[in-house]
């Protein structure tokens, strides 16, 4: 007797315990995992030219959040998407258990095989939309890849030539087809039911990105954490820039935020008009409006 209390103290002074054959740590609910790559809780879908990357940039100022740091495109390249689950976790940060992994691939709204991609890898999958008036990111479009014409010494080509075909818009001009965006969320609501989405207002997040991003804290339950002191304007960039928890500043990329070329009044009304109805569609959709006038 005395033999077998000697050999049970023993074994409760070990660092382990020997439990059915295997050997685990005591109080092993309270050891700390490695940290580890997963499949994004959260997946940044579009709009592109919408703030994807202001989004992703501010939800990393959240303790809870780790951001992948490029754009993936695992679900709309299918040189990627035939590399499997592994190759697109290995694309993920290493995160402490209890942080959410999001990543940002604004292609992911418009690309048809996506929405039932995303629905087998991750139906539990929370996907951020971000959303701007039509014509000002139809604008934002073209502007990017002007200035990208620019850069690599290419003559840029007039909006109104892309945009328009016999004097009518060319339905075909991918910048505008990106602003239908009813056309593109019908088919992800045959995906994922609208309680999957939180959708942010990227007009507003310029104005007032505490708003936008304390709705996002909210939609993905996260501890309230992004205050006012995260942000400052700058004069210089005229937009807000961030700051993190240790006081560190930055603003986006220069090419944020550019200018847009001149557009003639004609061709911005023809535009506004044609949008009304497929933003009329589109909020039935989500239930709910967006201020585009």
């Amino acid at each position: 007797m005395a033999l077998v209390l000697a050999l049970l103290l023993c074994f409760s002074t070990q660092s382990s315990v020997l439990v059915s054959g295997v050997i685990s740590p005591p109080d092993a609910a309270l050891t700390p995992r490695a940290n580890a790559r997963h499949l994004p809780d959260i997946i940044i879908i579009g709009v592109r030219k919408a703030g994807t990357r202001a989004l992703i940039q501010m939800l990393r100022l959240h303790t809870s959040i780790a951001a992948a740091q490029n754009e993936v495109h695992f679900f709309d390249w299918d040189s990627h998407y035939e590399r499997g689950l592994d190759w697109y976790v290995d694309q993920m940060p290493e995160a402490q258990p209890g942080r959410l992994t999001v990543e940002k691939t604004p292609a992911y709204f418009t690309s048809r095989d996506v929405p039932q991609r995303i629905r087998l890898a991750k139906p539990d999958a929370r996907l951020l939309l971000i959303v701007r008036e039509p014509t000002e990111r139809l604008l934002s479009d073209y502007t990017q890849v002007y200035h990208n014409r620019l850069e690599k010494r290419k003559r840029p080509q007039p909006l109104e030539t892309l945009l328009l075909r016999n004097g009518e818009l060319n339905l075909d001009y991918k910048p505008l087809n990106r602003s239908l965006y009813h056309t593109h969320m019908q088919r992800w609501l045959q995906a994922f039911p609208i309680s999957s989405f939180h959708l942010v207002d990227g007009d507003a997040l310029v104005r007032e990105p505490l708003a936008e991003m304390q709705k996002v804290e909210a939609f993905l339950k996260l501890q309230p954490q992004i205050s006012q002191n995260n942000f400052y304007f700058n004069q210089t960039r005229g937009f807000f820039c961030l700051r993190d928890g240790r006081q560190q500043q930055r603003c986006l990329h220069s090419s944020k935020g550019r200018k847009h070329p001149q557009v003639s009044p004609h061709i911005l009304s023809k535009l506004q008009h044609f949008f009304h109805e497929p933003n009329r569609r589109f909020f039935e959709l989500v239930g709910r409006t967006f201020d585009w006038k």
